[in-house]
């Protein structure tokens, strides 16, 4: 291990994952303080196999719900979606920018730099575990809530293992691979995957048993908030990631390194057939820079066919026949749960077919892709041309900066339209697979909705990238307000007093008018579509007036 290299990494990347872990301890003293307003019967009530699957103990009190809510969905995604971004971009970014080759030419052996950065990715796991235990202490503290019998400490525990696992995943995909995007998109796809199948395996009673070989089972299987750390859980989460460690060694010792120039788009190989040449070379453009916006696009292919592919078929054509085959399940464990609790995730009516794609589609797996693919192709690909020196080679040319930005843009658009239409086209298809009473022009409004929202926040991460040039902050920045606009949707409501600034959230203009039962609210899309042409507007603004970083 090299110390100088694990110092680096470590300035390098602890921006972000402070911001991250901040933002989630902050996240959890005002949620903490909004349930601390409810009547605790809401969920003290509940039957005991239902508080038992949650985690929360009979005696525990609001900081229960609140650590439910916060560690058990939003830190953990938080963090392995941290993770991911940090193990993507260890090895297979240095190679990107070119700069894996120069500290390969001193005298540091492959395994050396491997070992480093994973000793980096550890402690910058470990250090953003540590912020959100100490704000998840201190928000009943400050508070005065009783937090009963729950085991935050354990429960950080294992939210920690289990970012570790998915982190070491990417490591070990970038080490073989060479491409920050297959390492990020795959890591990342198999984690939403783990993640949507812990949901919906137990819900299915020949199909239990199966939820054992889900990765995110080793992290909450256990309910470490109630029962505390589980050794054995845990074993399985450190094993699994060392193993990953081992994988990455083995690959990045055997493969050549790729260079800045190694990646085909899809319009290269359609330009390689005779058959298509043609019709490529009019899309992509002359060689000298009108081909901005497909460069752009074709960048991040392998992203957008993996997150357009899973929001299709697993979170769209699979939710059909899944809720036909579990209705009468879902109808009563609705009925029992109280509408605080609902809020959770959007306030969805579970017993119904419009209610089940809200709840398991639409409240948070599809936000987070839309928002995935517009953050990496508008924020990072700017900013990341920028550290990569391409971008002071093409503003050498006589191009404007407007039209770099405005480029990416385009296909930051494209990106985020792809991806609503694929949520829409795989929640229609299962619905009519599946025989449900659901309005195909209503999914078709919230999928609409849906791409305004990333293109919200995409153009926010586009800002961030044309100010500062930074791609981790613009995603840090991106992300932590992703989050807060998304609990200040499901929390503030909840109480009368601050139920009013809801409306300040994007998330309101996305579901806050029920889109799936009521059909598409045009000004709530124009309000979405304003915020994010102003975004872009004022990212072409501060792009133009600001000095390239110097590397």
């Amino acid at each position: 291990m090299s110390a100088p290299l694990v110092v680096k990494e470590l300035r390098t990347r602890w921006v972000g994952a402070a911001i991250a872990s901040v933002a989630i301890a902050l996240f959890t003293l005002g949620g903490m303080a909004v349930y601390r307003d409810i009547d605790l019967s809401l969920y003290t009530d509940l039957p005991e196999a239902m508080r038992v699957l949650m985690g929360i103990p009979a005696d525990a009190d609001a900081a229960s719900l609140t650590y439910n809510v916060m560690l058990g969905t939003m830190a953990s995604l938080a963090v392995a979606g941290l993770a991911i971004a940090i193990g993507s971009g260890a090895i297979a970014g240095e190679e990107r920018s070119g700069t894996l080759g120069i500290l390969l030419a001193n005298p540091s052996s492959r395994r050396r730099v491997l070992v480093s950065k994973a000793t980096s990715l550890v402690l910058l796991v470990a250090a953003m575990s540590l912020i959100v235990w100490a704000g998840g202490l201190a928000a009943p503290e400050l508070l005065g809530v009783d937090v009963g019998g729950t085991q935050i400490g354990a429960t950080v525990l294992h939210l920690a293992a289990n970012a570790l696992l998915w982190g070491m995943l990417a490591l070990a995909i970038g080490s073989w691979t060479g491409s920050t995007v297959a390492a990020s998109g795959a890591a990342g796809g198999a984690m939403v995957a783990s993640f949507v199948a812990v949901g919906l395996l137990p819900l299915i009673d020949v199909l239990q048993g199966a939820v054992k070989v889900v990765p995110w089972h080793y992290f909450d299987g256990s309910q470490p908030l109630r029962n505390g750390v589980s050794g054995g859980h845990l074993a399985v989460q450190l094993s699994g990631a060392a193993v990953m460690v081992a994988l990455a060694t083995i690959g990045f010792d055997r493969r050549d390194l790729r260079t800045r120039s190694a990646g085909e788009s899809i319009a290269d190989r359609l330009r390689a057939n005779p058959l298509t040449a043609k019709v490529a070379d009019r899309l992509a453009g002359s060689a000298r820079v009108s081909g901005l916006g497909i460069k752009a696009a074709s960048e991040h292919q392998g992203l957008l066919f993996i997150v357009a592919g899973l929001m299709f078929s697993t979170m769209g054509l699979l939710m059909g026949p899944v809720y036909s085959f579990i209705d009468d399940s879902l109808s009563e464990f609705s009925a029992d749960l109280p509408e605080a609790l609902l809020a959770i995730v959007g306030g969805a009516d579970l017993s119904t077919p419009a209610g089940w794609f809200e709840a398991e589609t639409f409240s948070l797996m599809a936000p987070i892709a839309v928002i995935l693919v517009a953050l990496v192709v508008g924020g990072r690909g700017l900013a990341l041309d920028e550290s990569g020196g391409t971008l002071g080679l093409l503003l050498a040319n006589p191009v404007r900066r407007s039209r770099v930005v405005l480029s990416r843009a385009g296909a930051m658009a494209a990106y985020a339209a792809v991806v609503g239409a694929a949520t829409f086209a795989g929640t229609a298809a299962g619905s009519l697979l599946a025989g449900l009473d659901i309005s195909i022009a209503n999914l078709a409004a919230t999928s609409l909705l849906l791409t305004l929202l990333g293109l919200v926040f995409g153009g926010l991460a586009l800002l961030v990238s044309a100010a500062t040039g930074r791609a981790g902050l613009a995603t840090s920045v991106t992300i932590g307000a992703a989050l807060a606009f998304q609990l200040a949707q499901g929390f503030l409501p909840l109480s009368d007093r601050l139920a009013g600034y809801a409306k300040l959230s994007p998330f309101h203009y996305y579901l806050g008018s029920d889109p799936l039962n009521n059909g598409m609210a045009w000004g709530h899309g124009a309000v979405l579509a304003a915020l994010a042409a102003g975004l872009v507007v004022l990212a072409v603004e501060t792009f133009a007036r600001r000095d390239l970083r110097r590397q």
